[in-house]
């Protein structure tokens, strides 16, 4: 055989075996078992736009850049959320989409058609398609991975310039964005901060950054606290794993807000708890217990409820605490007088010096739109927390994962009762809690379990018989096979 009829083999054998290789490894990516998945752009272009402050107005219409790509994904997702894309329907989608169709009723029947339509529009357009935008890109455990080192990288972004704004008093980030377009409406907005009690907190400003307020730049930032451990650390040395978990919790810790750092808290001890009873599997089972027979302790021998006592001790400003549980109180009995439709859009039920905002976001929905959009709510976050944590047989990886992503979203719970989440918090809310649901359509192997084709092994292909008259590797044709395999 000549020296082309050589070439013309080893390369049509060589041909053969990358496309082997190739639908191997495109099966194994569709199954989520390698780390090759990369994110898709409407989620990169969600990401970051959040943590863009500007905003246009059309009219009353109101548009920011996280709004925008909302705006074009909504539909698509939804269509693919009807068709089965995202996998199967989970409880949590229906109570989210009743969710946003309550609202809208409460909203018609308070204000009528006409002003109801664009602040129902807008709700459905945050709330359902943050969620579903998670729901159908983020489908295993390297989208998911990918999404977290994105906030994170964006975290490690802004920690130099919450600290330049925590000393200096000059939020530097924001004044370079409004020198390019509008940046966010907010009555604090100022290029140097007022040296009030409330603004100066042990000498050092309250760090807003790039998002409304402080108190929700601490939550945002705190968000992937437990993530950023758990799923970005996985697999790596403890003390890579506590340096990239310090750079996040300093970050929110920069907000200088009860709230927020009271949730890093819980998350810090929840990763505690996980790593020292890692060998007991009922290791959840006993802290829920543990919890409610404090609870029951406290309430019965206490003279005031929990919330009270921790809107009483833990704030760093008294009259903040106390107008805190005036909202609960009042808020409460705004519940009670509008308890089907709430107050929709109008002034809700209060003393007339109290201040009409609701830092309660367990509570406004109750107030806004009534109960029944209260607990769909809540039935939405705690719906596929319970079903996540019941799952059973995960590898480690999802082991950490389900770890990571429930402690998260428990963070979110405990500071909802002290602060209010809306625009792009609320977007960020939605996404991370729509972004874990693809753990219930895993087996313990990673493979998606809507997927009905055999595992990757068993997929192998059938040994072919050897070729007739096949040259031997000492002879002289045997170079087509030395060749073919150095390829």
């Amino acid at each position: 055989m000549n020296e082309a009829a050589i070439r013309t083999v080893a390369r049509s054998r060589t041909r053969r075996a990358s496309g082997r290789v190739g639908r191997r490894s495109r099966l194994a990516e569709e199954n989520g078992l390698t780390e090759k998945a990369r994110l898709a752009w409407p989620v990169r272009l969600l990401l970051i736009s959040l943590f863009m402050p500007w905003t246009w107005h059309f009219g009353p219409l109101a548009l920011s850049p996280y709004r925008l790509v909302l705006l074009t994904m909504v539909v698509p997702c939804l269509f693919f959320w009807i068709t089965g894309r995202t996998g199967r329907i989970r409880s949590a989608d229906v109570t989210l989409l009743l969710y946003c169709l309550w609202c809208s009723i409460s909203l018609l029947v308070n204000h009528g058609y006409e002003a109801s339509l664009q602040p129902a529009g807008i709700l459905f357009v945050e709330t359902a398609g943050a969620y579903l935008i998670a729901r159908y890109y983020i489908r295993n455990a390297d989208n998911f991975r990918d999404m977290i080192r994105l906030l994170f990288l964006i975290v490690v972004i802004l920690l130099p310039f919450a600290v330049l704004e925590a000393v200096t008093r000059r939020n530097v980030l924001l004044e370079f964005c409004s020198l390019i377009l509008p940046v966010l409406p907010t009555t604090d907005n100022l290029p140097v901060l007022p040296t009030t009690d409330n603004a100066l907190r042990w000498g050092l400003a309250r760090v807003r950054s790039v998002v409304e307020h402080p108190i929700l730049f601490g939550v945002v930032c705190g968000s992937i606290f437990a993530l950023a451990h758990l799923v970005l650390g996985c697999g790596e040395k403890a003390g890579r794993r506590w340096f990239r978990t310090g750079i996040v919790g300093a970050t929110a810790f920069l907000s200088l807000s009860a709230g927020p750092i009271t949730a890093l808290a819980a998350q810090a001890l929840l990763l505690c708890w996980n790593w020292f009873l890692r060998e007991y599997a009922y290791r959840w089972r006993l802290l829920l217990a543990m919890v409610s027979t404090m609870w029951g302790c406290i309430s019965l021998v206490a003279n005031r409820s929990v919330p009270n006592l921790y809107l009483s001790y833990f704030s760093f400003d008294e009259s903040s605490a106390y107008f805190r549980i005036l909202i609960w109180t009042f808020g409460t009995e705004s519940v009670l007088n509008h308890p089907f439709f709430g107050v929709g859009l109008n002034s809700w039920d209060r003393p007339s010096w109290m201040p009409p905002s609701i830092d309660m976001f367990w509570l406004i929905h109750a107030v806004l739109y009534g109960i029944p959009a209260a607990i769909l709510m809540l039935l939405t976050l705690l719906l596929p927390l319970l079903s996540i944590g019941l799952l059973k047989g995960l590898n480690d990886r999802l082991e950490q994962y389900r770890a990571g992503y429930v402690i998260a979203m428990t963070g979110f719970f405990l500071v909802g009762w002290t602060v209010h989440f809306w625009s792009a918090t609320y977007v960020l809310f939605l996404f991370l809690l729509g972004s874990g649901l693809w753990l219930l359509d895993v087996n313990p192997t990673g493979r998606d379990s809507t997927d009905t084709r055999p595992s990757l092994p068993a997929r192998r292909l059938k040994a072919r018989p050897p070729p007739r008259n096949r040259p031997q590797a000492g002879g002289p044709d045997g170079m087509v096979t030395r060749i073919a395999r150095s390829r």
